[in-house]
C-alpha cells in the first residue's frame, strides 16, 4: 500500500466518503491533502482551508483526490508492466545466451568426437589392409607348399615304382644269369622288354608329372590372379574412400584458412585506410604550421618596416593589435595540433603494432596449418 502520503495510502479515503460529517468533526482525516506538499499544514485549494470549505466544496477535493489517487495507481501499474516487460526480456535474452553457449560447446564436441572417429576409422583402415595382406601371403604360402607337397609325393611314388622295377630287373637279372648258359635267346628277348617297359613307364612317369605340374601350376596361377584381383578391389576402395576423405577435409581447411585470410585482410585493409587519412591530416598540419611560419615572418617584417615612421605606426597600431590577436589564436590553434598530431602518431605507432603483432599472429596461425596438414598427411 506504500508509505503515509504515497498514492496507496489513499485507499481508505473513499470509504469514508459517503458519510461526511461537518467540517469541524472531519478536519483530522483531511491528512490525506498531504500528498502534494509534504508539509504538516492542511492542503489549501481553491485558496480556502479544508476547515472553511463548504461540504459541496469538499465533495469536489474528495473528487480531485480520487481522481488523483486512480491516476497515480494507473501509472504505477503501468511502471509495474513496464518493469515485468524488461525483466522477461531480461530473462528471455539470459536463456538464449545460455542456449548458443550450450551450442557452441555441443559442436565444439561434436568437432573433436568427428576427428576421434576419424582417427579410429584411419586405424581400422589400416589394420584391414595389412590383414589382407596377411592373408593373401598365408594363401601364397600354402599354395607353394601344396604344390611342394604333391611334387614330393608324386616323386617318392616314382622313386617307390622305380625301385620295384629295380627290384624286379635284379631279379631278372639273376634268373637270366642262372638261366643265360640254358638259353641266350630268351635272356636278350627278356632284356628287350624289360628295356621298353622301363621306357615306357619312365615316359608316362614324365609325362603324368608335367600334367600334375601343369595342373598345379595352373590352380595356383588362378589362385593369385583371384588373390590379386580381390586385393586390388579392396585396396581401391579403401583409396577412393581415403581420397574422399582427404579431399573433404581439405577443402574444410582450405575453406576456414580462406574465411581467415579474408577477415585479417579486411583488418590489414582498415589499418591502412586510418593510416593513409591520419597520414593526410599530419600533411595538412605541417601545411598549416609552415603556412603559419610564413605569415609569422611577414609580420615581423612589417613590425621593422613600421618602426620607421611614428605617425604610421601610431595610425595602425590598432591594426597590428588586431593582427597580434590573430597571431597568438593561430599560435593556440598550432599548439592545439601539435598537440592533436602527437596524438594522431601516437595512434598510428599503435595501429602499426597491431597490424605487425596480427601479422605474427597470421603467420604462426598458417604454421600451425601446414604442420597440421603435414602430420596429417603423415598419418594418413
Amino acid at each position: 500500500r506504500g508509505p503515509p502520503g504515497a498514492p496507496g495510502a489513499l485507499a481508505p479515503f473513499p470509504a469514508a466518503a459517503p458519510s461526511l460529517s461537518p467540517p469541524a468533526e472531519q478536519a483530522p482525516k483531511k491528512k490525506v491533502g498531504k500528498k502534494g506538499t509534504g508539509s504538516k499544514d492542511p492542503v489549501v485549494v481553491d485558496a480556502l482551508d479544508p476547515k472553511d470549505m463548504s461540504k459541496e466544496q469538499l465533495e469536489k477535493h474528495v473528487e480531485r483526490l480520487r481522481e488523483e489517487l486512480d491516476r497515480e495507481r494507473e501509472e504505477r501499474n503501468y511502471f509495474q508492466l513496464e518493469r515485468d516487460k524488461i525483466h522477461t526480456f531480461w530473462d528471455i535474452t539470459r536463456r538464449q545466451l545460455e542456449e548458443k553457449k550450450a551450442e557452441l560447446r555441443n559442436k565444439d564436441r561434436e568437432m573433436e568426437e568427428a576427428e576421434e572417429r576419424h582417427q579410429v576409422e584411419i586405424k581400422v583402415y589400416k589394420q584391414k589392409v595389412k590383414h589382407l595382406l596377411y592373408e593373401h601371403q598365408e594363401n601364397l604360402t600354402e599354395l607353394k607348399a601344396e604344390g611342394v607337397l604333391s611334387m614330393r609325393r608324386a616323386q617318392k611314388d616314382h622313386w617307390a615304382q622305380e625301385m620295384g622295377l629295380r627290384k624286379d630287373m635284379r631279379s631278372l637279372q639273376v634268373e637270366l644269369k642262372e638261366q643265360e648258359l640254358a638259353n641266350n635267346v630268351v635272356v636278350k628277348s627278356m632284356s628287350l622288354k624289360q628295356e621298353e617297359e622301363i621306357t615306357r613307364l619312365h615316359d608316362n612317369f614324365k609325362k603324368q608329372m608335367k600334367e600334375l605340374e601343369a595342373k598345379y601350376t595352373k590352380k595356383m596361377q588362378g589362385q593369385r590372379d583371384d588373390l590379386d584381383l580381390r586385393r586390388k578391389t579392396e585396396i581401391h576402395e579403401v583409396e577412393e574412400r581415403k581420397n574422399n576423405q582427404i579431399n573433404e577435409l581439405m577443402r574444410n581447411h582450405e575453406k576456414a584458412f580462406g574465411d581467415m585470410k579474408n577477415y585479417y585482410n579486411d583488418i590489414t585493409l582498415k589499418n591502412l585506410a586510418l593510416i593513409n587519412l591520419l597520414k593526410e591530416q599530419m600533411e595538412e598540419m605541417k601545411k598549416k604550421e609552415s603556412k603559419l611560419e610564413k605569415e609569422k615572418a611577414d609580420l615581423l617584417l612589417q613590425n621593422k618596416q613600421l618602426k620607421e615612421s611614428l605617425q604610421q605606426a601610431q595610425e595602425q597600431v590598432l591594426e597590428l593589435r588586431k593582427k597580434l590577436a590573430h597571431y597568438n589564436k593561430d599560435k593556440e590553434a598550432l599548439t592545439n595540433t601539435r598537440a592533436r598530431l602527437k596524438v594522431t602518431q601516437k595512434e598510428l605507432k599503435d595501429l602499426q603494432w597491431e597490424h605487425e603483432v596480427l601479422e605474427q599472429r597470421f603467420s604462426k596461425v598458417q604454421a600451425e596449418r601446414d604442420e597440421l596438414y603435414q602430420k596429417f598427411t603423415k598419418a594418413i
